[in-house]
């Protein structure tokens, strides 16, 4: 890039200039918006398989693999996602349609794999030793400027968790197979600008369906599944007022309905988009932007960057 001195300044004081531009942009945080966003989609949801994308615009991740990994490639190439992008693969535990891709899509792309001792042990799983990795709840692993927390949840298997995916202050949660809200989920789901949420059964449906009753009692026990109304009293009472999408996730074929599901909660949603997770296909791609800076302080960043550009350019 070439500079031209107009007014005969020297480049040394162009030089301090650009610097208290970069210092300034820095200390008020500053950062390009796409780094201040995440891209999202479920690329399937429910008891035939599961597998969600977090990522920004140059890493990845997945939490869980329960399609094959033709599925995974075929509609992240739908969504115009670059495989490549995906840097590792975090598991929530054990259950098929978590895991039923993973050993697949692994020795293809070889992809690490965040997975803890009992979970691996208990699905049988084979993979490359030098490709796993552990992970420890409540403490974040950085994967690029992706921040990923776990932390335990309630559900019928050996070792299962919960994942949040953050960069930059913007926040998603992946809370499925959930037996009871606790307080960790209430605590993870109010940081979130967007979740992917069970929403498993509706009660009605499960109570007069043909499912015998010690698989009733396990859906519906502590550890089991999330109903509509567990889901929705969640979102209710504790979605930060910065949430913008719940995409509801991990319904039963049996026990539910997508237009049941939607309906309850976009009566409650007020400025949320609320997205169907699809058990057949991938959902859209949504961009997930930081919103809950105040008008304040963008106001007081806008003034200074639009003061800093104008000192710089009166050197030019």
């Amino acid at each position: 890039m070439q500079l031209f001195c107009k007014n005969n300044h020297s480049f040394e004081q162009i030089f301090f200039v650009v610097k208290r531009i970069n210092f300034q942009l820095i200390k008020y945080n500053f950062v390009p918006l796409l780094s201040m966003s995440l891209f999202i989609t479920s690329l399937n949801s429910g008891s035939n398989g599961n597998c969600y994308y977090v990522g920004n615009e140059s890493e990845a991740v997945l939490v869980d693999v329960g399609i094959s990994c033709r599925q995974v490639e075929k509609r992240m190439n739908r969504l115009g996602l670059n495989i490549q992008k995906v840097k590792a693969i975090f598991i929530s535990h054990e259950h098929s349609d978590h895991i039923n891709g993973l050993e697949s899509l692994i020795k293809k792309y070889h992809f690490p794999v965040y997975i803890t001792p009992p979970t691996l042990k208990n699905g049988g799983l084979q993979l490359e030793e030098n490709l796993l990795k552990n992970f420890t709840a409540h403490q974040p692993v950085c994967i690029g400027e992706l921040e990923i927390t776990a932390f335990p949840k309630f559900h019928d298997a050996s070792d299962p968790f919960s994942f949040i995916v953050s960069s930059h202050k913007v926040c998603i949660g992946i809370f499925t197979d959930i037996g009871t809200p606790c307080k960790q989920l209430i605590h993870y789901f109010q940081k979130c600008h967007a979740a992917f949420l069970e929403a498993n059964y509706d009660d009605k449906m499960l109570e007069e369906g043909n499912y015998p009753f010690h698989l009733k009692r396990r859906i519906r026990g502590g550890k089991g599944h999330l109903s509509n109304q567990q889901a929705l009293e969640l979102f209710i009472s504790y979605r930060p007022v910065f949430m913008t999408h719940i995409l509801l996730s991990h319904l039963s074929h049996n026990n539910n309905s997508p237009e049941l599901v939607e309906n309850l909660f976009t009566n409650h949603a007020g400025n949320v988009k609320v997205v169907i997770a699809s058990r057949y296909q991938e959902t859209e791609l949504y961009h997930i932007r930081e919103s809950a800076v105040s008008p304040s302080v963008l106001a007081k960043r806008s003034k200074l960057i639009s003061t800093s550009i104008q000192l710089a350019f009166s050197f030019s």
